[in-house]
């Protein structure tokens, strides 16, 4: 018996939609299509998503629990709200390394022609990011005395900027350019720009 055939059905529809996403770039996934991947018939799909957009929810909201849990455990640890802030940007290069498929859906690549409610939800994913890092850096303004060269609004706006672009140079190169490539040095040079010394 295969492993795949353990996981329960509605985990196998959501991993063979990520795989999908990442093996067929620029291509419209059908439902056809992807109930031939997992092996089932299309029948089959709706009995555990009643649409297309629900399967593209469940892969948005796998995003949201595994980056806000990860983000929640990196604030509660002690340290430098710069270095924590590395952490989180890291989380997010590598969460996108990890997951191809679903770097589609966080850049809207793969959203493209699908409800706006599925793009507004990836909006409001990032905007929650942008505020935990805003809410953070004024915390590390107030406490640790941490200056930056800009507000905070427009620093933080400038890593998020910086992220997304990683990831969409990510898909826009097939997968063949990590986001997380260079990105130490590259942390390095924004950090001595952003910080006043």
């Amino acid at each position: 018996m295969s492993t795949n055939n353990k996981k329960p059905r509605r985990q196998q529809i959501l991993e063979a939609l990520a795989h999908m996403l990442e093996v067929s770039p620029g291509a419209r996934i059908t439902t056809a299509a992807l109930a031939k991947q997992v092996g089932v018939s299309e029948a089959a799909l709706y009995r555990h998503f009643p649409s297309k957009s629900k399967m593209f929810e469940g892969l948005i909201e796998f995003i949201e629990q595994t980056l806000f849990s990860r983000i929640s455990m990196i604030n509660d640890e002690p340290g430098a709200a710069i270095e924590r802030c590395e952490k989180i940007i890291h989380l997010l290069l590598a969460f996108s390394e990890r997951n191809p498929g679903i770097t589609r859906i966080l850049t809207g690549d793969a959203l493209a022609g699908e409800t706006e409610r599925l793009r507004q939800r990836v909006v409001q994913l990032f905007d929650r990011i942008e505020t935990q890092l805003r809410q953070m850096f004024r915390t590390a303004e107030l406490e640790e005395g941490l200056k930056f060269t800009a507000s905070v609004n427009a620093t933080v706006a400038l890593l998020m900027a910086l992220v997304e672009g990683k990831m969409a140079q990510y898909v826009r190169s097939d997968f063949k350019r990590p986001p997380s490539d260079a990105w130490d040095i590259q942390w390095q040079s924004v950090v001595k720009g952003l910080v006043k010394v």
